[in-house]
């Protein structure tokens, strides 16, 4: 859930973490090798962050799961191994490369019939979700397009319930978030995001900066109320 420039001494306590508590796993591993060999962005969670997410899923017993930006389907592997065997992962994702490696991946790690991943812009795919009742979402993890995150909290609080969680990623920016003369569409994205969550009385939220082998970000915990 961070971005670039890793310092080595982040680096190395995710490494000491992940060989405590984040076990090898020839899957994970698998999706990663293939999502570099395919030219992919090295912007998928860090494995400690995926586990988190696995257990966040877990806490809530979800059954259902909303991820908006799929990439290579490491975090969403994560998250389809944490549902229940009747559980689903709906995963939207924008790049036909990126679902083509994702989907094998899924397949590999025996998860593919708990994922649906839809393909096409967000701000489509969403109102289609809403139109079908697909809802509501028990977790939402957003991690897409920082400029368009605004529009993608607004359709998670229309697809989700009270109990439900929103988690969104890399809102820090490497500390951009709170520059308000910044250009960067990213850190606008971003900045709006706190200001819309701030006055939204449906939601109580916090937002968490990070640093690790991916670089100094930070996520959002959105509960809804």
């Amino acid at each position: 859930m961070t971005t670039r420039e890793p310092d080595p001494t982040w680096t190395s306590v995710d490494r000491y973490i992940e060989s405590r508590l984040v076990r090898s796993d020839a899957a994970l591993d698998a999706a990663v090798e293939a999502s570099s060999a395919g030219g992919l962005p090295s912007i998928a969670v860090a494995p400690n962050q995926g586990k988190l997410l696995g257990l966040w899923a877990r806490a809530l017993h979800a059954r259902n799961v909303l991820e908006i930006g799929t990439l290579g389907g490491y975090s969403t592997i994560w998250l389809a191994r944490a549902l229940p065997a009747d559980g689903k992962v709906i995963t939207l994702e924008l790049e036909r490369k990126h679902a083509d490696i994702a989907q094998a991946n899924f397949v590999r790690a025996g998860v593919a019939d708990r994922i649906e991943l839809r393909l096409g812009r967000a701000l489509d795919t969403l109102p289609q979700l809403a139109a079908e009742h697909r809802g509501p979402f028990d977790f939402v993890f957003i991690d897409a397009d920082k400029s368009a995150i605004p529009e993608y909290f607004a359709w998670a609080l229309k697809l989700t319930r009270s109990g439900s969680v929103i988690v969104v990623d890399n809102v820090v920016r490497k500390g951009a978030l709170i520059d308000p003369e910044s250009t960067d569409p990213n850190v606008i994205g971003v900045r709006r995001l706190h200001e819309i969550v701030a006055a939204e009385p449906r939601v109580s939220a916090t937002t968490v900066q990070t640093v690790g082998s991916k670089g100094y970000d930070g996520f959002a915990f959105i509960l809804v109320n």
